[in-house]
This record gives C-alpha cells, structure tokens and sequence, in this order.
C-alpha cells in the first residue's frame, strides 16, 4: 500500500536495504525559509556535506502528489522556483497528495515520512515549537506533538528563537522527548548559542549519542529526540541585536494580521531585512553544522545496528 504514496530515490533505496547511514533533509527551506537562488545552493550543499561525512541524503519532498524520499537535482530546482509549493505538515499530507499538489516538508512531516522510509536521522535548522504569547493564541508547532510519537531522531540549533524557548522545552518535557546538547549544557537558541535553559544531556561524541537512542528504541519508547547543535561561534548573532529584530517582527505580524503557518516564513523574512541578511548567513551556516553531525551521528547509529 505505501508504494502507492512513496517515491524512494534508487540510491536511498539502496541505502536503506543495505543498512547503510542516512540522513533525511527537509524541504520548507527551500520553498519558504530561503530566497531563490540562496535555497537551491544550500539544499545541494547541504547534501554535499552529508555526503562528505559518511552518509546518504535523502531530502525529502512532495511533487504532483507523490512523496518523495531523495529529490534529484532537478527537483530542487523545482521546489526552489515553483510558485504556490504548499508548506506542508500532518494534517496536509493527504489533501495534497489527492489533490496532487506539490509540497514542501516542515519537521512533522519530514519525521512522518522518513519514518514511513525507515530513516531515523533527520537533519534541519530549528524545531518549531511553543509561540510566544500563545497563552493566547493557542500557537503550537506540529513538530512537538510529531516529536513525541514519531521514531526520529532531530539535529538542530535548538528552536527557532521567534519562539517562546522556556514553553517550548516545557511542553517536549511532559510529552518525554529528550532535549539533548551536543557538547553544550544549554540549548541553543538558532541564530545564538545561549538561551538562559539547560538540555535534560549534554553528550561529547556522536558514538555516545547513537547508543542513548538505540537504547530508547530498543526499549521501545516511543517518539524522536531533539538534539540541539549550536550555531558555530564565529557565525552567531549578538543576542540584543536578535531578540530586537525578533520583537519588532513580532509586533508587525500582529498588526497586520498574519497567523498559523504563515508567521514563521514572515518573521523570519522580517529579521533577515532588518539585521540587513545577516540572519540569513547564520542560518546557512548553521544547517551545515547541523549537516556534519548527523551524518556522523547516522554513521555511528549504523555501526551500531549492523553489529
């Protein structure tokens, strides 16, 4: 029956069949987190990168209806260029495949369907999480419920730092999903690697971290990990500069209206205008850290499954 709906690249099917390491990437970058050009370059870079440490990309995307596990250089290029591409996560998934849409992946989604594929690392550049003033409005990312129930581990910087952070590692802790710093006790905050909160561990090599979450699967306890991965010092952000971009992004994006799956792309095109690209920059830099780490950790996790 999943053959109907997924599409596996010929090399990730491989790679899967093999037990070899790979690492699933998301879409929303390139379709809404990056201006064109930027977006493709990344994205092939990016799966450069993975390639360069040991694994096999798979970046993950929908096209005309059909998930794809793998995209080809020519699908990047779509995705990067082609209008109207649908931000997608869960609750979309099925409209866009009846309606053969195109889709770009957000973190939900991207678990859902690497785990359809059998990938277990999946790499991107922040979570989405709790909403600032969501006391309110209610405004909860997706990732954090697909986090809690989904079998894939998650390197990042830490949560976009639009978000409310204290909220966000709340809510991951009573749905049991680890928040672990790769050689950091605080949870990096995307754009800077301070936030003011601690990780639930701190692990020192990839070889640790891959046998904390085969022993979590093993067991059979369900749901990813966050693995939060700072920002390379010389790439972050001054943290005043940030949160003031941040705020006034913020308070913006009320007056005008904008809410749901909109305010993320919104907010962060905001802050990359006011710190003049600058936010851009650190967020490129920041997906190729994130990239090296989880092919290292997807390597490490193989070893460990081939055993």
């Amino acid at each position: 029956m999943l053959e109907k709906y997924l599409d596996i690249k010929p090399e990730v099917q491989e790679a899967i069949s093999m037990g070899k390491p790979i690492v699933a990437l998301e879409s929303t970058i390139i379709s809404h987190g990056m201006p064109y050009p930027e977006n493709v370059k990344t994205a092939l870079n990016v799966e450069n990168i993975v390639r360069e440490n040991g694994a096999i990309p798979a970046t993950i995307g929908i096209i005309k209806g059909k998930l794809k596990v793998g995209l080809t250089k020519a699908e990047i290029e779509y995705l990067g260029q082609t209008e109207g591409v649908v931000k997608t996560s869960r609750r979309d998934i099925p409209f866009i495949l009846a309606k053969g849409l195109d889709g770009a992946t957000t973190v939900a989604s991207t678990m859902i369907i690497s785990a359809l594929a059998g990938i277990k690392i999946f790499v991107t550049g922040g979570i989405g999480g709790v909403h600032r003033r969501a006391q309110e409005t209610f405004d909860i990312s997706a990732d954090l419920q697909e986090l809690a129930k989904t079998n894939v581990a998650v390197v990042c910087a830490g949560a976009k730092s639009i978000l409310d952070i204290g909220l966000t590692l709340e809510y991951l802790e009573t749905h049991g999903v680890p928040v672990v710093g790769y050689k950091t006790e605080e949870f990096p905050a995307f754009y800077t690697r301070k936030s003011g909160y601690k990780v639930d561990y701190m692990v020192d090599s990839p070889k640790e971290l891959a046998k904390a979450i085969k022993a979590k699967w093993d067991l059979n306890l369900k749901g990813g990990l966050v693995i939060g991965n700072p920002i390379p010092e010389e790439f972050e952000m001054d943290y005043g500069l940030i949160n003031r971009a941040i705020n006034d992004s913020i308070n913006e994006a009320e007056k005008i209206g904008i809410k749901g799956k909109e305010i993320t792309p919104f907010l962060l095109s905001k802050i990359k205008d006011i710190t003049s690209g600058q936010s851009l920059k650190s967020n490129i830099q920041l997906v190729y850290n994130n990239a090296k780490l989880g092919a290292k950790l997807a390597v490490e996790l193989a070893k460990l499954k081939n055993k």
